[in-house]
């Protein structure tokens, strides 16, 4: 559990990335109304506004669980923070106060293992906040901004590139996460900078960008079809996460809440809920995603034909199957070759962390990926 220079350097980074995600929401929904999508306009606005409440929440709830008895009179000004949609900042706040402390401390101070500890459990917390607002935001976000491409052609061109940027970001705030929640856990080998992390993030870039035009074919098409799978994907993502009895959070109300999340989060790409081995979860994942998409692209056929004759459906359906191929590729290379267990003789295999359970650990001992 080492915070470098590094991770100090992305999380100033993050910082500024923050502030122009705001500014480019703000200026995406102020642009669907100027061309008269008051529609898209409000939807982008809900988008917002539900991702921004579930995280202060989260943030909110995550600050209480860590609140010592004698700074319990500090929580009335971090819940005025939060009530104020700003808690997020108050997060980046302590993420750079502790990462600086960590990165400049002498290591050979007495306190230097609390710092470090506070500083990767600072720096998870909120990249696990930015996955949840990256899934309730920024991906129904990007289906709309394709579906507006495809449907209407009105997109300027720094929408096209929006476009790409989210797509980017959508991938990289996943494998940010999971990279900071190996960091966190004591006896986890992280997952490497070089082709470890360039695969993962292919992996994850590849799937989602197949996954995102095929369901934006299927809006296209027919809304009530879009709707209907969505809606049963989402369901099934909560069964599964319910069935998997997750303990992420302490209260019976937030953890209800967490699970609604992760079965928004599974319609999107796969995401391990208990630490669980992933290989037979991970395969059954990924061949109904092969599934779905070869029968979206089918039904392409004969609910609108006028779109499956055009040479734009041929490159972008040639883009969705070349996409996933290269995606579930990927896939197998990193978890055949490079993931961490594989390198890491001593690392347990079992689902929990090795000895005891340390009492300075974060919340995400409840959530081990192996």
């Amino acid at each position: 559990m080492t915070f470098t220079k590094w991770n100090f350097i992305m999380s100033i980074f993050g910082i500024f990335t923050f502030l122009f995600d705001i500014g480019a929401d703000i200026w995406i929904a102020a642009k669907y109304f100027q061309q008269g999508h008051q529609f898209f306009g409000l939807l982008t606005i809900f988008f917002i506004v539900l991702s921004t409440i579930v995280v202060q929440v989260f943030s909110y709830v995550w600050f209480k669980d860590d609140c010592s008895e004698e700074s319990y009179g500090r929580l009335k000004w971090v819940f005025l923070v939060h009530l104020f949609l700003s808690g997020t900042f108050l997060r980046y706040w302590y993420a750079a106060k502790y990462g600086y402390q960590a990165t400049s401390c002498n290591p050979k101070r007495r306190n230097s293992e609390d710092i470090n500890i506070k500083a990767v459990n600072a720096m998870t917390d909120l990249s696990m906040l930015r996955c949840f607002k990256t899934y309730l935001e920024s991906a129904p976000q990007l289906i709309l901004q394709v579906y507006i491409l495809m449907e209407h052609g009105q997109i300027s061109l720094i929408q096209y590139a929006s476009i790409v940027i989210s797509m980017c970001s959508v991938s990289w705030s996943t494998v940010d996460y999971q990279m900071s929640l190996r960091k966190s856990l004591p006896g986890k080998k992280g997952i490497s900078v070089g082709f470890p992390m360039i695969t993962y993030v292919l992996y994850k870039l590849f799937t989602l960008t197949s996954w995102i035009l095929s369901i934006v074919f299927l809006l296209v098409c027919s809304a009530y079809i879009f709707t209907a799978l969505l809606t049963l994907l989402g369901i099934v993502g909560l069964g599964w996460a319910w069935k998997q009895q997750t303990e992420f959070c302490k209260t019976k109300g937030m953890e209800i809440l967490y699970r609604m999340v992760v079965g928004i989060i599974l319609v999107f790409t796969f995401f391990n809920v208990k630490g669980q081995r992933t290989k037979l979860h991970i395969s059954v994942y990924y061949f109904v995603r092969v599934f779905a998409t070869t029968g979206i692209l089918t039904l392409c056929f004969y609910l609108k034909p006028s779109l499956t004759h055009t040479l734009f459906f041929a490159a972008l359906s040639f883009l969705v199957v070349i996409a996933l191929g290269l995606g579930i590729i990927s896939l197998i290379l990193y978890y055949g070759v490079f993931h961490p267990t594989l390198h890491c003789k001593d690392q347990n295999l079992q689902h929990a962390v090795d000895g005891p359970p340390c009492e300075k650990m974060s919340r995400m001992k409840h959530f081990i990926i192996l």
